[in-house]
C-alpha cells in the first residue's frame, strides 16, 4: 500500500461539488466558519449566485453563515469545531498552538486530528518527531507519520520519504516515490528524478512516464 498511487487528495473532496481537491492550496479555500475546504469553482459559483440574487451580504457557499467579523470569532468558530471532533478544525487550532510556540500543545492536536484521518496532521507530526519540538524525538514515530501522510496522497511528504530513503541509501524505493510524488505534480520530485535519471537509477520509460504524469497531475 506504500507504494501505491494515491488515488484522491489528502485535502478530500469538495463538499458541494464532491470533486476532489486540486494538490495546489491556493485553488481551494478554509472556510473560517464551518472549517470546510471549498474548491475555488464553488466558491466563484456562490459569489455569482449571490450577485445575480443582487444579495449584498456574503455568505459561506457551505453553510451559510456569514464569514466571521474578527480573529476572536475565527478562534471560537474553530473550537465549536473542535468540540465537534472535527479533524480539520483540530489541525487548525494545533497550527494556531504551534505559531504561537506552544508546541506541547500543538502536538496534542495534530495527535488528535490524526487519530480522526487528518493527513495534514500526521505530515505535522513527523516533523515535529523529527525535530523533537512538543515531543521526544522519535524516529519510528516521525516514519510512520510521513508514511501516513504519504499514504493518503501528501505529496511533499512522500518526497520527504524519498530523501529518507535515499539517505539510508535505498535508492530503489527512492525512485519509486520520486515518481508517485512527481505524477502528483510535485516539482522537487520532478527535478529529483532528473538526477537519478542522469545517475542511470531509472529507466528511460519510466522517466517518460513520470514526465507526462507531472505535467498533466490528475489532482491539478
Amino acid at each position: 500500500i506504500l507504494f501505491k498511487q494515491p488515488d484522491s487528495s489528502y485535502l478530500g473532496d469538495c463538499p458541494i461539488c464532491c470533486l476532489p481537491h486540486p494538490i495546489d492550496q491556493s485553488k481551494s479555500s478554509l472556510m473560517a466558519c464551518c472549517s470546510k475546504f471549498i474548491c475555488d469553482g464553488c466558491d466563484y459559483a456562490n459569489q455569482i449566485r449571490e450577485f445575480d440574487g443582487r444579495s449584498l451580504e456574503d455568505k459561506c457557499p457551505f453553510c451559510r453563515h456569514s464569514p466571521p467579523e474578527s480573529q476572536e470569532e475565527v478562534m471560537k468558530n474553530i473550537m465549536k469545531r473542535v468540540e465537534a471532533n472535527d479533524p480539520i478544525a483540530m489541525s487548525q487550532m494545533g497550527r494556531e498552538r504551534y505559531k504561537e510556540g506552544d508546541y506541547k500543545g500543538a502536538a496534542a492536536y495534530f495527535t488528535k486530528a490524526a487519530g480522526s484521518g487528518d493527513i495534514s496532521a500526521h505530515f505535522d507530526l513527523s516533523g515535529m518527531y523529527r525535530e523533537g519540538e512538543g515531543v521526544e524525538k522519535d524516529e519510528k514515530k516521525h516514519l510512520h507519520h510521513l508514511e501516513q501522510a504519504a499514504i493518503g496522497g501528501h505529496p511533499n511528504a512522500r518526497h520527504n520519504l524519498a530523501i529518507f530513503e535515499w539517505k539510508s541509501g535505498r535508492t530503489e524505493r527512492t525512485v519509486k516515490h520520486f515518481i508517485i510524488a512527481a505524477n502528483m505534480g510535485n516539482d522537487e520530485s520532478l527535478e529529483s528524478l532528473k538526477k537519478c535519471y542522469g545517475m542511470g537509477l531509472v529507466s528511460k520509460e519510466k522517466f517518460a512516464a513520470a514526465l507526462r504524469g507531472h505535467q498533466t497531475p490528475w489532482m491539478q
